[in-house]
């Protein structure tokens, strides 16, 4: 319960009607309060702590009782339990039985647990059942959280399992063992961006795809659920697998494969997207880079035309080289008709030019590995012409490359896919299309489609079908989910009311800027377009509050480098904690030689996968922990000395 209180929220909550109690002293200001407590929460408080202060003074005035009694209220024994039945009776509830726990049971595994995933949350919904069938909740709240989450699990095992083929199931079971490398190489995601990169992408999808699992593997449930099932994989090991019962096992490796086979797909297209505007971009700075030490900018080219003509006009009839050249020279002549040159359309086939080259020689090989991997789809006829642009490359994608020409009686969509500036470097003047420059306009054109989902990729899970971002009773409840969007459904009246926004903050910035309140913004012209000027701001004062977080800071833990501070919260473990209360102390917990491991005393024994590495990591967290710990102290540097018992490692500041 919450534990402020306005006055009015008081009145309306915990105002006792006149026949509410009949009791005197501290046991009518303790029934009144559990009365009114159970009114609120539907539920008796488990100790006294639970009661607001605001509320007991209020109640306490009402029964004209000093609050202090309370402290004299009985919790256990017969009165408190007759109370309890008084008030139960009185509000129409009745105690949880065992039938009602079975019940309350079977309903959170079957309609919470499939979209609440917390603790907390499965709780706040078994109270407010509870609250609406009159039951009293039952004190064995933990019990019925884990036997919800185990029977819903158990039927979410048993649902998976039984879409899986035995192809699927074997190859699965195969996967978890980590035998072949391909699971670690599942859970990565991919490097940097290039078209090496892409390739390795492609064959990791051609891979997860094999495993065979069902496109709805997981239709009906939330994404939620996957995706925790998914981090749950992420994060196990091949050993943590085989832990695991095999249902369990293999709806771990099927959410993760499933998952993961989706995010690959959304890689894919990701780095497509950037590898062509990555060849784009370079093909326009090696063009700019030529012309730029092509063209030497003529200053004064004005007077220099004017002295050119001027000269000319003087002797008409002499040579150009006798008239010319001694009034502005050879050199600058030149000047000028390099920059004349480099005007935009020659700027834009140098680009092509370049472009081109590029992809032929190097980018090219992605295309028929990129076509086979990931199939691109769409929902308008609108955008049909780039789709058969992609079947067309499909067709040709076992096409040696030294077939420079489509045939001629393929038909190669023009419209919509090849740009106005490339059609001549496309289509000859006999209408024979050009391979090479023709794939490269269909990857633009399709990285342009898929940026503004006119397309999309089938399988993918951010480049999906953009239908499925609506809900599936969409249609059917269009009024309910446009109420819940708090937006109208006239599409004229959205509109209205989006124009008249627009103009009242635009008649507020205006008045703002009339009586110099907008804080130095105001409209300028640039190149005789008005344009918002926004002014430097410079460097912003400190806050206080950061200043305050500095101080604290340094004054517990000095000055530390702040990514060490994800590895204080494992000092939250009450283990940890007196671990370092003993070294503090000069004390091994074990009582035992203090140059022995911290995490061979608390958990004997245990053995790390990798040994070596386990000593090093171990005391990396162990000198990181002291050196976090608000009471430690650093010990004093100890000779080095191997320590060869398996589980063991040195502890902080031995190294």
């Amino acid at each position: 319960m919450r534990r402020e209180w306005e006055p009015e929220e008081l009145i309306a909550a915990w105002t006792l009607l006149d026949d509410d109690s009949n009791k005197s002293g501290a046991t009518r200001l303790g029934f009144g309060l559990m009365l009114k407590f159970f009114e609120l929460e539907a539920r008796f408080p488990r100790h006294v702590g639970e009661f607001p202060k605001a509320a007991v003074d209020y109640v306490a005035g009402q029964v004209k009782v000093e609050p202090g009694l309370l402290a004299d209220y009985q919790w256990t024994g017969s009165t408190i339990e007759y109370h309890r039945s008084q008030i139960r009776k009185a509000l129409g509830f009745h105690e949880s039985t065992r039938a009602d726990e079975d019940a309350l049971i079977e309903w959170l595994a079957s309609d919470i647990c499939p979209m609440v995933l917390t603790d907390e949350g499965i709780r706040a919904a078994m109270l407010l059942r509870c609250r609406n069938l009159k039951i009293e909740p039952p004190g064995r709240t933990e019990r019925i959280v884990r036997g919800c989450r185990a029977r819903f699990e158990r039927a979410f095992c048993e649902r998976v399992t039984g879409c899986l083929s035995a192809d699927s199931t074997a190859a699965l079971l195969e996967l978890a063992t980590g035998a072949d490398g391909f699971l670690a190489e599942l859970k990565a995601d991919p490097g940097r961006l290039g078209l090496e990169t892409l390739l390795e992408e492609i064959v990791k999808l051609r891979r997860s795809k094999a495993l065979g699992l069902p496109a709805d593997l997981f239709g009906g449930f939330s994404d939620k659920l996957v995706a925790s099932w998914r981090a749950r994989a992420m994060a196990s090991h091949p050993s943590d697998f085989a832990a695991n019962p095999e249902p369990v096992r293999l709806t771990l490796l099927a959410a993760l494969a499933w998952c993961r086979t989706a995010e690959i797909t959304d890689a894919l297209v990701d780095l497509l997207i950037g590898l062509v505007s990555k060849v784009n971009t370079k093909a326009e700075r090696r063009v700019e880079q030529a012309l730029y030490a092509e063209v030497k900018k003529v200053h004064g080219k004005t007077a220099k035309l004017y002295s050119i003509a001027e000269a000319f006009l003087a002797a008409p009839d002499k040579p150009v080289r006798q008239v010319v050249f001694p009034a502005v020279g050879e050199s600058t002549l030149r000047a000028l008709v390099a920059e004349a040159k480099a005007d935009a359309k020659t700027y834009r086939a140098r680009v092509r030019t370049v472009l081109t080259s590029s992809y032929s020689s190097y980018y090219r090989r992605m295309l028929p590995k990129l076509l086979t991997a990931i199939e691109f789809k769409c929902n308008n006829t609108a955008y049909r012409p780039v789709m058969d642009a992609l079947d067309l490359l499909g067709r040709y994608a076992d096409v040696p490359s030294k077939v420079r020409h489509y045939d001629g009686v393929e038909a190669a969509p023009i419209t919509g896919v090849v740009p106005d500036g490339w059609r001549e470097a496309v289509v000859d003047g006999d209408g024979v299309v050009e391979r090479v420059s023709y794939e490269l306009c269909v990857l633009i054109a399709v990285k342009d489609a898929l940026r503004r989902r006119e397309i999309y990729v089938d399988g993918a899970a951010r480049w999906r079908n953009p239908e499925e971002d609506l809900p599936a009773d969409f249609e059917d409840n269009r009024d309910v989910h446009y109420e819940n969007l708090r937006q109208p459904l006239d599409a004229g009246e959205f509109i209205a009311t989006l124009k008249e926004a627009m103009r009242t903050s635009m008649a507020d910035s205006a008045a703002a800027i009339t009586k110099k309140r907008s804080g130095g913004t105001k409209v300028k012209t640039y190149r005789g377009e008005p344009m918002w000027h926004v002014p430097d701001l410079g460097k912003l004062k400190t806050p206080e509050n950061l200043r305050a977080l500095h101080a604290a800071v340094a004054a517990r833990w000095g000055v530390i480098d702040l990514l060490d501070f994800p590895q204080g919260v494992r000092l939250r473990h009450p283990v940890h904690r007196r671990l370092l209360h003993h070294r503090h102390q000069g004390e091994h917990p074990a009582g035992g030689d203090p140059q022995t491991s911290a995490a061979g005393a608390v958990r004997p024994g245990h053995q790390h996968r990798d040994q070596a590495g386990g000593r090093r990591r171990q005391a990396r967290r162990e000198r990181g922990r002291v050196a976090l710990h608000p009471l430690s102290v650093r010990q004093p540097r100890q000779p080095a000395q191997r320590d060869r018992d398996v589980g063991e490692c040195h502890p902080a500041g031995a190294r």
